[in-house]
């Protein structure tokens, strides 16, 4: 290996090892896993609560039909 070789190796090296360190840190940075975690469950509990108040009129409306069906065929059997 020439000279030249040998330092491109070491930087390559370095690098490498540069990029591992702040891998390490970052897994080792439990209040910013922690920020990173809940900002992830604040937009699933977004994206949920929006599907919810865009299903809401539907499942009332199913459920007065459900309960309007329910309150006809009582009648029908008991009188």
């Amino acid at each position: 290996m020439t000279n030249a070789e040998i330092q491109q190796d070491i930087e390559r090296t370095r690098a490498r090892l540069g990029e591992t360190v702040d891998e390490l840190a970052a897994k080792a940075d439990v209040r910013a896993r922690a920020r990173a975690k809940a900002t992830e469950m604040k937009a699933r509990a977004t994206e949920v609560s929006g599907r919810m108040q865009r299903r809401w009129p539907a499942a009332v409306a199913v459920g007065a039909l459900v309960v309007g069906a329910a309150v006809l065929i009582w009648r029908r059997r008991r009188g």
